[in-house]
């Protein structure tokens, strides 16, 4: 009598064209996660860019007597205007100003090109000091290429601009966000 042998499962050979496949979508499913990656990374900065814009606005109106807080690590802006209520940025946004990257871009905040000191009404808890009647707040990717391939700038005016090839130096520079 023949006995027969029962040989249940996969070969080799079915076993390494199963990676093989996987690995093939892998490679074409990477660099369009990467991609996705950076867009959420400019638009997360676009957003940053408004909310910049608008608290300076109400900053101004608010605390600065007029004036815009310039200082590097906005400090006017991180204060709370009063004891218990919500500073007009974020944490991670102040935190952006004080060199931590926020979804993989760094921003500057400093006085506007011609811009004049004012002395501020000491209406907000201490957080008002010289300010300003003119800023310039910038975005940059913070590995240019892999966390975004654009840069982002505003002033006073609330424009956004934009430029692909160099960080934005003056609101002039790049095109306006549509």
């Amino acid at each position: 009598m023949k006995t027969m042998n029962d040989n249940k499962g996969f070969t080799l050979i079915e076993l390494l064209i199963v990676v093989a496949i996987i690995g093939i979508i892998a490679a074409i499913a990477v660099p369009g996660l990467l991609r996705a990656r950076m867009s959420g990374n400019e638009a997360s900065a676009i957003g940053s860019t408004r909310t910049i814009t608008s608290a300076e606005a109400t900053f101004a109106s608010s605390c600065g007597g007029g004036g815009y807080d310039v200082t590097a690590a906005a400090a006017g802006l991180s204060t709370p205007p009063i004891a218990g209520s919500p500073a007009f940025i974020p944490a991670d946004l102040t935190a952006a100003f004080a060199g931590t990257p926020k979804s993989g871009y760094d921003f500057v905040l400093a006085d506007g090109p011609a811009g004049t000191q004012v002395l501020a009404a000491d209406i907000c808890g201490g957080a008002a000091g010289a300010t300003s009647t003119q800023f310039f707040a910038t975005a940059a990717p913070n590995v240019p290429g892999t966390t975004g391939t654009r840069y982002f700038g505003t002033d006073e005016s609330g424009q956004i601009r934009q430029d692909t090839q160099a960080p934005i130096a003056a609101i002039g520079d790049g095109q306006a966000l549509q």
